[in-house]
């Protein structure tokens, strides 16, 4: 680890987490270091990496058959799936039907406890849903994001292939090293390639 950091700052830079959108939200404003030529804003890597740390230690005190992680946005469909996978969490990857979590009569009803969304804008219904019926919200959130429902949030570029999967790579690294599913420092059976949307 680099100055406490769960991955080389360049691995991060690499990934482009960092790299918001155009427009900020004042939600955000508070996770944006510095605003670019071009007009981007830069997220606090520093902080994001913080935010992994936390909420996977936060994960890990959840039945992960209790926690359903959601993505529509293409890019973050194997990154949910593969997080699915070596978690054990349920997962969404693509349109999250309407009722889900509020209409036990339909086929795909769901009663999580806890709920990851990739997106607050693109992953909407799942968010208004986990507010209907109060579950905590974790979210991945870019600079023009608004967090209202979002319980926690981590800072990242939440469009970008290289980003979402590397996001979903150290969540479910973390994840497995807290509840000691994984040693600390021990090898683990899957790579960051594995979490990558071809």
């Amino acid at each position: 680890m680099t100055d406490d950091m769960l991955i080389p700052l360049d691995q991060y830079l690499a990934s482009g987490i960092h790299i918001g959108t155009q427009q900020k939200t004042k939600d955000m404003e508070r996770y944006i270091y510095r605003v670019r030529q071009d007009g981007l804003y830069v997220l606090d890597i520093k902080t994001t990496d913080q935010r992994i740390a936390l909420i996977a230690k936060f994960l890990a005190s959840y039945d992960p058959k209790k926690i359903l992680v959601v993505s529509t946005r293409v890019y973050g469909h194997k990154p949910v799936r593969m997080f699915s996978h070596y978690t054990g969490c349920k997962a969404v990857a693509g349109r999250f039907i309407p009722g889900m979590l509020t209409n036990p009569n339909s086929k795909t009803f769901s009663e999580p406890e806890l709920l990851i969304i990739t997106d607050p804008r693109a992953d909407f219904q799942a968010l208004r849903e986990g507010a209907a019926i109060g579950i905590p919200i974790v979210a991945l959130c870019d600079s023009e994001n608004l967090l209202s429902n979002v319980d926690l949030a981590i800072p990242t570029n939440n469009k970008g292939r290289k980003a979402l999967s590397l996001i979903y790579y150290l969540l479910a690294r973390e994840m497995l090293r807290a509840n000691g599913a994984l040693p600390e420092d021990g090898d683990i059976d899957f790579q960051l390639d594995d979490f990558k949307q071809q």
